[in-house]
């Protein structure tokens, strides 16, 4: 297959106008100026568009795509956790596939061909995994708390579900769920998965950072009563159990990170580690600035998501990444264009463990990107891509344009 648009945007590698795309067995195999494509037999015409590689969210839930609206902005985040348990003890199996699909097809409409989720309920999972187009990167979610909880055996149970299971684009990975959810035992048993892509919530909320470097604070009271052993906590800091048990390396996507300190970002960087970073849901909850300057500096791999819709406060709030990418720029405005696209291409392929094979246009790549409609100059593009509000124009995902699937969105 061959493809032909005003502006192909490799991200990868510089704009290039009036430029190709060439596929074939759903990978790209050429991009380059129309000029010097010397095969142009069968070339589709795209006309004024631009022509880019499928986003990569690296951070969602989509089972939760169904909860936006229904918590308003919480007093506190364990209020907001609470709330979160009793909407999830109403939903029946057939309610949670209905909205991980939904989310799935508001996700593709806007642009989004691969996607790092976290997963809650594995019988459901192949099943979801046949009817999407996505290139799904699934987190299978673990908590355990209480001290009593047998943690070799909740890891042994969930490796086997990860021998026999596998999506057909796209990888397994596990999501020790956060600090205060996952004990050092469960945290330890984990490592057995070291090759393996990981996603945790860290240092999310002012009062998990209360719980562990002050041993006080709404979060800490909950967890109490719920049974987990504190511990660990007062003295202490959000990373200690994931540093401890080996898993801070370079697989390791930290999710949120809000209220990580100086010294915490230093070693996120030595350790290799990713940070995504939910703007939408990070507003919701009314954290503090977003430490963009100093992970930067570090040299941290930065990288944007949606997060869950259920830190929306609006009922009509979508799947959508550019919303995501509208609002960092908006509080971060001396971020270069260029720079903050990468964090929802190149960057985030690399926090998944695929970089050069997605959120890319190069040799070897998947054949997965999409179209904007554009007319303006080349000098416009970037701005464009940024500003763009609703549904792409087209997605393509292994070399295969997925029209019918947006239409359903």
């Amino acid at each position: 297959m061959l493809l032909r648009a005003r502006f192909v945007y490799p991200v990868s590698a510089p704009l290039i106008e009036d430029g190709f795309v060439r596929m074939a067995a759903g990978k790209v195999v050429e991009v380059g100026e129309w000029s010097k494509c010397a095969d142009r037999a069968g070339v589709e015409e795209l006309g004024e568009v631009i022509l880019l590689p499928g986003f990569v969210n690296a951070h969602c839930h989509l089972d939760y795509t169904d909860f936006a609206g229904e918590i308003p902005s919480p007093v506190s985040f364990a209020q907001w956790l609470k709330a979160m348990v009793a909407l999830k003890a109403k939903v029946e199996d057939s309610a949670h596939c209905e909205s991980w699909l939904r989310g799935a097809r508001q996700a593709v409409s806007h642009g989004v061909t691969t996607l790092g989720n976290i997963e809650t309920r594995r019988s459901c999972l192949t099943e979801l995994w046949a009817s999407t187009p996505l290139r799904m990167v699934s987190f299978l979610e673990i908590i355990l708390l209480k001290a009593e909880s047998d943690s070799v055996q909740a890891v042994k149970e969930l490796n086997e579900w990860l021998t026999l299971n596998s999506p057909p684009r796209g990888k397994t990975g596990i999501s020790p769920h956060a600090p205060y959810t996952t004990k050092l035992d469960l945290l330890q048993e984990c490592a057995q998965f070291s090759g393996m892509t990981m996603a945790m919530h860290v240092a999310e909320s002012s009062e998990e950072d209360q719980m562990f470097r002050h041993g006080k604070g709404p979060l800490w009271q909950m967890l109490k009563t719920a049974g987990r052993n504190m511990d660990d906590c007062a003295g202490s800091f959000p990373l200690e159990g994931v540093k401890a048990a080996g898993l801070l390396n370079d697989r390791m996507l930290l999710i949120h990170g809000n209220y990580l300190d100086s010294l915490d970002v230093d070693q996120v960087a030595d350790s290799g580690a990713s940070v995504v970073h939910c703007p939408r849901s990070h507003e919701y909850f009314g954290h503090r600035s977003f430490l963009l300057k100093d992970f930067r500096e570090a040299g941290v791999n930065l990288c944007l998501g949606t997060d869950s819709l259920a830190t929306m406060s609006d009922a009509h709030a979508q799947v959508d990444l550019f919303s995501e990418i509208q609002r960092f720029d908006l509080q971060n405005e001396d971020i270069a264009d260029e720079d903050l696209i990468e964090m929802v291409t190149v960057n985030a392929a690399r926090a998944l463990g695929m970089h050069g094979e997605v959120g890319c246009l190069q040799p070897g790549a998947f054949a997965d990107l999409f179209t904007l409609p554009y007319s303006g100059e080349a000098n416009g593009v970037k701005k464009a891509i940024i500003g763009h509000k609703g549904p792409v124009e087209a997605v393509m995902i292994d070399g295969q344009w997925v029209d019918e699937y947006m239409e359903a969105a």
